[in-house]
Order: C-alpha cells, then structure tokens, then sequence
C-alpha cells in the first residue's frame, strides 16, 4: 500500500478491512455454532419427530408406535418426508436468522 493509504481513503481503507475481518470471523463463528446446534421439528402432531444438526446433518428421527399402521405405510412415509423437510428448512431459517444479525441483512454468500 502507498504510504499513507490510497488517496482520497484516508485511513478509510485499513478500518474497512478490519471491520471485514472481525465480521468475516464472526460469521464463521456463528456457522460452526449453529452448525453443531440440534434443531427438532416434529409432524402429524408429533407422530414423527426429527433432530438434525444445523449443517443439515439427521442425526435422529422418532416415529410413534401408534402411527404406524401396516395398512397405510405412505402415510408414515409422507410424515417422515414431511418432518425431515420441515427440520431443513427450520436449520436454514436458523443460519439465515443467525447470519443477519452479523450482516445487518447484506444478502452474502454463505
């Protein structure tokens, strides 16, 4: 860098790169919390319930015996779907809400 900064910057510029690196840290921060959070989502009223990590990894899924019937089994598949979509989409509105707070809602990449 030219001594004394860019022109026109004054000492602009050096404050502008540490703020991105602070926030770029704390972003980074905040995905490996959110990742490693467990998120739960539940559908049928509870019949089926999910537990997945943040980084969209399943890590349980519960199915209540009184919703298995052998008669009707694309109805439990249908809640299974249902939950396990439901659980992704809560992880993403999680890390969405969790990223703006940092972003003050610039739309980056992550």
């Amino acid at each position: 860098m030219a001594k004394g900064g860019f022109p026109g910057m004054g000492g602009n510029m050096q404050q502008m790169v540490l703020k991105a690196q602070r926030m770029q840290q704390e972003m980074q921060r905040v995905q490996e919390e959110v990742g490693n959070s467990e998120l739960e989502y539940q559908a049928g009223g509870g019949a089926v319930k999910v537990v997945i990590y943040g980084r969209k990894e399943l890590k349980s899924i519960e199915i209540a015996p009184e919703c298995v019937d052998p008669d009707d089994i694309e109805m439990l598949q249908d809640l299974v779907v249902a939950a396990v979509n439901g659980a992704i989409s809560l992880a993403d509105e999680t890390m969405n809400r969790e990223m703006n707070k940092i972003t003050g809602g610039i739309n980056l990449p992550f």
